[in-house]
């Protein structure tokens, strides 16, 4: 059995923080390799990289555009990593987690549904007509997975009959979710790359429309947007881990320990889907997301109902 789960001190955030900051930079060092190595460079060179942008991006001016909407086009670009460490905050890491919510699964989704209106008020704030596009391209894209990836996370909430992420945890002791719903896991694991704007489904920062929600932002707003994303994408690795791959469970290392090694596996498997798979046009990844993702999802839902009633 799962040890249970258990709820540290508040104060403990600031680790939460610093541990954020830590998967973030291995996301960016691990994205930058894989563009040195697709562009035939040093993987030295691809390390320096993050270094020499942070620093130029602190030294670039602020870009200001006629009429922007300054409160919420700043509140856009840094809610995203704001989002991220509320994520964070439920995820468990072995025993220890900062919030054990009773609803702990529905706080998740809830931050999920925050990003999609961060993104939005980044493309609107600006008052550039290619970023409210690019913002506009983000909602529409954003139907088409925000309801597959809640039939993923309900699929896990019927096989462990809670909400509660540590109850979810401890009914995977006999054999992890992923091993009886990969199709839930796909789901999750799509939705999750969606929603830091990554990889295919990036349109929304495209150059057809000259960086879309982005193509606005400079300086200190840039690094921050750019790194909100990065959050939000380790976030929902680390979510994977005790959703589907039994959470800290393992042999010879610490709970915590084999929290952290699952964390960067799957994030480096969704940093590799960034160089690897190419861009997805809007209307077709729509036209999966309605036409395949969502039946998928509730027929994996159904089949899971059936197993828990029959058991």
């Amino acid at each position: 059995m799962s040890d249970p789960v258990v709820e540290v001190d508040p104060s403990w955030a600031i680790v939460g923080a610093l541990l954020l900051a830590v998967l973030v930079m291995i996301a960016v060092a691990l994205d930058g390799m894989l563009a040195a190595r697709a562009q035939g460079g040093s993987a030295a060179a691809s390390l320096r990289w993050p270094a020499a942008e942070t620093a130029r991006l602190l030294r670039q001016r602020r870009r200001s555009t006629v009429a922007a909407d300054s409160l919420l086009w700043r509140i856009g670009g840094a809610g995203m990593l704001v989002a991220a460490l509320l994520k964070i905050t439920v995820v468990p890491f072995g025993e220890w987690t900062l919030f054990d919510f009773e609803a702990g699964l529905v706080w998740f989704n809830a931050m999920d549904a925050l990003v999609w209106a961060l993104v939005w008020l980044v493309g609107w704030g600006g008052n550039s007509v290619h970023a409210l596009v690019g913002g506009y391209r983000f909602l529409a894209l954003a139907v088409a997975y925000e309801l597959p990836l809640m039939f993923a996370l309900i699929a896990t909430a019927i096989a462990s009959e809670s909400l509660n992420v540590g109850d979810i945890v401890a009914a995977q002791s006999e054999l992890w979710f992923i091993v009886w719903m990969p199709v839930a896991f796909l789901i999750y694991s799509i939705g999750v790359v969606a929603f830091s704007v990554w990889g295919p489904f990036g349109s929304s920062l495209g150059a057809d429309i000259a960086g879309g929600v982005a193509a606005e932002l400079s300086g200190v707003d840039r690094l921050v947007f750019f790194a909100g994303r990065y959050g939000v994408l380790v976030a929902g690795a680390a979510f994977a881990v005790p959703l589907f791959l039994g959470g800290g469970s393992g042999a010879v290392l610490p709970a915590w320990a084999w929290s952290l090694l699952k964390t960067v596996v799957v994030l480096a498997a969704f940093v590799w889907v960034r160089r690897k798979v190419p861009l997805i046009r809007p209307e077709k990844f729509m036209e999966v997301g309605w036409m395949l993702l969502i039946p998928a999802g509730m027929l994996q839902d159904l089949l899971i109902a059936l197993v828990m009633v029959n058991r």
